[in-house]
């Protein structure tokens, strides 16, 4: 298993984020592939060994606190819209309504995001299935040459073939919850 991945066994197949004493699991992922397990662990090491700033603002560490355990959590995310103006950003949950950090966030009523200088508090709203596919539709235009493997990344979280066309991606929206955090003030 390669430096960014997880501690993963068949008897925890699950996809793990990073809580402050080590790997926690999350959502099960006995369904995704092992090449997919491991990209998406990689982000997560880079924010563990302090590298999170090489991501830029593609990808940004959410810390949220337990709404059981009480315990802080950090996850890793894609970032599919920044608005530069209002410092907006937008993510989509990839494991759907059910992942932790999600209920987590909305347990707690916000997070604090990191783009790997440092974590400042966030409140956040849930976007409309219009607005979300119209991010996410921007978010495609902005990626064209990943597409395909977005698309492929895409079907294997949603179950079904997502072409990225206007109905695909109305359905994403529909299916997948999109986050928009802003800057608390």
């Amino acid at each position: 298993m390669p430096l960014g991945s997880p501690p993963l066994s068949s008897d925890h197949p699950r996809e793990c984020v990073r809580a402050h004493d080590g790997w926690v699991s999350t959502v099960n992922s006995r369904v995704l592939p092992t090449w997919l397990r491991r990209a998406l662990a990689l982000p997560n090491w880079l924010y563990a060994h302090g590298l999170g700033g090489l991501l830029g603002r593609r990808f940004v560490q959410v810390t949220h606190v337990g709404r059981r355990s009480g315990r802080t959590f950090h996850t890793v995310v894609e970032v599919v819209g920044y608005d530069t103006t209002t410092g907006e950003t937008t993510v989509v949950s990839g494991f759907g309504p059910r992942a932790d950090w999600l209920r987590n966030i909305e347990a707690a009523g916000g997070a604090q995001l990191d783009f790997g200088r440092g974590p400042s508090s966030a409140a956040y709203r849930r976007l409309s299935v219009e607005e979300a596919t119209r991010v996410f539709a921007a978010y495609e235009r902005r990626n064209r040459p990943v597409r395909p493997v977005v698309n492929r990344v895409l079907s294997v979280l949603v179950g079904w073939r997502y072409d990225g066309s206007p109905a695909a991606r109305r359905r994403l929206a529909e299916t997948l919850p999109f986050l928009a955090f802003r800057p608390a003030r």
